[in-house]
């Protein structure tokens, strides 16, 4: 009777994990479960207006743009809204010294300017379902992690090969709770895209690294494509010949004036939180791992920053990248700094002193879980000599060298290609070469990544042990400084030309591929290295990881076992996920409050002419000196509000995402978080969890007033349930203010 009592409860916990409370990341398909919650903060429509698979629901309107962030459907021909800097990487694509998108911004004024963004892709999500009983079927608890796997594995690949599944039409397996549930995500993907209109980075990336995770914000941050589909409104690859897109449901836009308690709901594909890490987790990244990111980001970005300056095409080439190692950086200085202060590691080791006391109390559950933690306990003490280094080795040769992310792309065709053969090389290497374009090659500066090269690897022989340098980088650098060893390889190596990559690929069989690519000097030294991490580092990691993942699926287990009243949803991992929350301000230290509403004379205030940060256009400022908002200021003051904060819990990938009111019409989209609350996807706080967004006030004046996109506007549909009055004048408090700042 106590076994059948466990696992009554267990099914319990696992199937009713959505406990009510402000906050979280919760799966839409079971929104129901908070549904009550919703209303009482504000809420004025249902559950089944958000997911419902029988009749268009909000669900429908949110898509996932590429692999890394959100979009929205904003008419009925298809037009997406989404933030500037997720478009950025396909704006730049599309830009070059003569037409820079980037810098001057674009706007379409028909469908045939439209710019196609080859490929950018947007996926819809068709249904949720629960696969739980299937892909654990034949699992066991005392299983060994590697037997476990493999028995899911193929529990796995059989649902996916029963499964009808096409190039536009699939389905993705995700784990949740670490294994403890299963859901099938069935997809559509759209991969004809085009460029609608951006705003200059002077609007739409305004701030810059400064801004970047900080309030207040004046960023304007949004782009907008469009999807296009084949003439039965289905995916299709791009042609000419293809229409804009019939969507089942699209957003409205609110042009109610926004006011804190606002009820607020995000709805997006957040990456990745950890919130149910143990304490010996949360200690080794924020004393160590994260300030491991941070110290070799750092060295990079310095280069970079460097070059960009003296040269705009090299500014342009590396502003991507730029920007995506900018972006994390600064999040990880900010987690590792909100963990201290709030005092992360002692909450989760009171939390396990009172998990552990209840484990105690109960024998069933001490005999099952007893040891769960301790051995946590000792499996991190076992990982600590390696993580720094591993950080260190990931960040360095696996993202911030290019030539080193080279060299591992082609070494991945070389070996693939001597275990399949030559029918397998002539049809893959291609899809190599592609790639590499697509992700390395398109960002690629030889000289910076030289200086890049030449630091990092004088920094990683001067801070891991001896242990863990390769031989052969050891006797290289016997001979020769860093700086003289880079001058070498980059003069030398067909790895960092165009040309020596064009010959590199037209190798017509697998063994000359191989012959030409081993004798490359920088890939002799960076395979080395490679294969050196691999054996001392990656090996013995990962059989730690993979029991330290055991364990925590059976920790979380025990955990809704024992805190029946905790509140429990799963770690984000870029499936949908809906948050709600208030419009809200926030107190981050003594005698400093953060008022919950920016506006457009703030960014007048930081306005520097010619920086490349916070200039910005002199039309902007004209519309601003004339307080030519038009409808879409603020109807008690005349002020245009450019951003807000709200409770709503987001994360990377949420970028992008549509921000609603209570009666699910546009207000805005999601675009960043404070940096005194990063540390919310290890450590969630709803009272210091504050979530950055762009009004579609602001975003709506720049397409009307400030870019005169009527091509765009015409297609909006546009409400507002206040009083139609006009808007007052700017507050008199404006005025002076501008006087006493000295602006203009």
């Amino acid at each position: 009777m106590k076994k059948i009592s466990l696992l009554l409860l267990l099914f319990l916990a696992l199937n009713n994990y959505a406990q009510k409370g402000e906050g979280g990341m919760w799966m839409p398909n079971t929104i129901k479960q908070v549904e009550s919650d919703m209303q009482n903060m504000g809420l004025k429509i249902t559950a089944d207006d958000i997911w419902n698979n029988e009749k268009p629901s909000i669900k429908d309107a949110v898509v996932q743009l590429g692999n890394g962030c959100t979009a929205e459907i904003m008419s009925d021909k298809a037009l997406v809204f989404t933030n500037h800097h997720c478009g950025y990487d396909a704006i730049q694509k599309l830009s070059t010294i003569e037409h820079n998108y980037l810098e001057d911004g674009f706007w379409a004024n028909s469908f045939k300017e439209e710019l196609p963004a080859p490929g950018l892709t947007v996926t819809f999500i068709d249904d949720i379902i629960d696969v739980t009983d299937q892909v654990l079927k034949g699992v066991t608890d005392n299983m060994p992690a590697k037997e476990r796997q493999s028995v899911i594995d193929k529990n796995i690949a059989r649902i996916n090969k029963n499964t009808p599944q096409d190039r536009f039409h699939n389905i993705r397996i995700k784990p949740f709770f670490k294994g403890n549930k299963y859901f099938m995500i069935k997809r559509t993907t759209f991969r004809d895209i085009r460029l609608v209109g951006t705003p200059p980075a002077s609007i739409g990336k305004f701030g810059g690294d400064t801004d970047n995770w900080m309030w207040p914000r004046h960023t304007i941050d949004f782009s907008i494509f469009r999807i296009y589909a084949n003439k039965d409104n289905q995916p299709a690859d791009y042609s000419p010949d293809n229409q804009p897109y019939k969507p089942k449901k699209f957003f409205k836009i609110s042009l109610e004036d926004l006011k804190p308690n606002d009820f607020t709901m995000v709805i997006g594909f957040p990456g990745r939180t950890t919130e149910y890490l143990t304490s010996y987790a949360v200690k080794q990244k924020q004393d160590l791992r994260d300030p491991a990111h941070v110290a070799v980001r750092e060295i990079s970005l310095g280069i970079m920053d460097k070059n960009m300056a003296k040269d705009n095409a090299v500014k342009l080439k590396l502003a991507s990248k730029h920007a995506s190692l900018a972006n994390y950086w600064k999040f990880w200085i900010g987690e590792s700094q909100g963990l201290k202060k709030f005092k992360a590691v002692e909450a989760k080791q009171k939390f396990e002193q009172e998990f552990t006391k209840r484990i105690n109390q109960n024998p069933e559950l001490k005999a099952k879980y007893g040891q769960v933690l301790p051995r946590l306990k000792e499996l991190y003490a076992q990982l600590e000599p390696y993580a720094v280094v591993q950080d260190y080795a990931s960040e360095i040769f696996g993202r911030n060298i290019d030539l080193a992310q080279i060299a591992m792309i082609a070494g991945m065709l070389e070996k693939q290609s001597q275990q399949r053969g030559d029918t397998f090389y002539k049809m893959i290497k291609d899809r190599y070469k592609a790639y590499l374009e697509k992700n390395v090659l398109k960002d690629f500066d030889p000289k910076t990544d030289q200086e890049i090269f030449a630091a990092l690897i004088d920094f990683y022989t001067k801070k891991v042990p001896a242990d863990f340098v390769s031989p052969e980088l050891k006797e290289a650098l016997t001979k020769q400084t860093p700086k003289e060893l880079a001058k070498k390889l980059y003069s030398q190596s067909m790895l960092v030309s165009k040309e020596g990559i064009e010959k590199l690929f037209s190798a017509p069989t697998a063994k000359e591929f191989a012959k030409m690519l081993n004798n490359d000097p920088a890939y002799k030294i960076l395979n080395a290295q490679q294969k050196w991490i691999d054996e001392k580092i990656s090996t013995p990691v990962a059989k730690i990881n993979e029991e330290i993942n055991n364990l925590m699926g059976k920790y979380i287990k025990a955990q809704m076992l024992v805190f029946p009243d905790k509140l429990f949803y799963p770690d984000a991992n870029f499936t949908m996920r809906v948050a709600y929350g208030k419009i809200k301000g926030f107190e981050p230290r003594d005698a400093v409050y953060y008022k919950p509403f920016s506006h457009l004379y703030g960014a007048i205030e930081k306005y520097k002419p010619n920086d490349p940060e916070f200039d910005l256009p002199k039309k902007l400022i004209e519309l601003y000196e004339k307080h030519d908002y038009g409808r879409y200021a603020n109807k008690k003051d005349g002020t245009l509000v450019t951003d807000f904060l709200a409770t709503n819990h987001i994360t990377g990938g949420n970028s992008g995402s549509p921000i609603l009111n209570a009666r699910g019409e546009h207000i805005g989209l999601a675009f960043d978080g404070i940096w005194e609350g990063v540390m919310e996807d290890v450590y969630y706080r709803p009272e210091i969890a504050r979530s950055i967004h762009v009004t579609d006030h602001a975003v709506l004046f720049i397409i009307d007033k400030f870019a005169n996109c009527q091509h765009i506007m015409k297609e909006l549909t546009i409400v507002d349930h206040s009083n139609d009055s006009k808007p007052e004048k700017p507050k008199k408090a404006e005025k002076k203010r501008k006087k006493f700042l000295g602006i203009f």
